[in-house]
């Protein structure tokens, strides 16, 4: 099991739209960057994430869970990009900004920090654990 940080703006696809979409989740579409699509080549089925709102707030908002591996992206024509599809676990009770954790010294070595521009990217046990605990989350989903 592994942990990752997954960003949408939310003009493009909010973590309400993600909520909505239920138990069957859906497809995180659009991603033209190789290496965040290799990350979601090496997303594997029960896997969870931080949903990171990109734009105006800069927070992780909720937690998502892969429930479909990589897999063509249903939006790309050219055939060389991939998706997974995640669906809505939980809020975060209170949204970790990109503030809050740059001010954290337990989180200065996450790639949020260290490459802000990444779609989607690893999260260790450690920042899961840390960045949970920033949002309120008492009983995070872990491994």
């Amino acid at each position: 099991m592994a942990y990752w940080l997954m960003k949408s703006e939310p003009g493009t696809w909010s973590w309400e739209q993600q909520k909505n979409e239920g138990k069957k989740g859906a497809e995180w579409d659009g991603v033209r960057n190789y290496q965040a699509r290799n990350n979601m080549r090496a997303m594997k089925k029960g896997d969870f994430a931080f949903f990171y709102h990109s734009i105006g707030e800069k927070a992780c908002v909720g937690i998502v869970k892969v429930v479909v591996e990589a897999h063509p992206d249903s939006t790309d024509t050219t055939g060389k990009w991939e998706c997974v599809d995640v669906a809505a676990v939980a809020d975060l009770p209170s949204p970790v900004t990109l503030a809050d954790i740059k001010d954290t010294p337990q989180l200065e070595n996450m790639m949020l920090v260290k490459n802000s521009r990444l779609s989607v990217q690893p999260v260790t046990a450690a920042e899961w654990k840390k960045v949970c605990a920033l949002g309120g989350l008492k009983d995070p989903p872990t491994a």
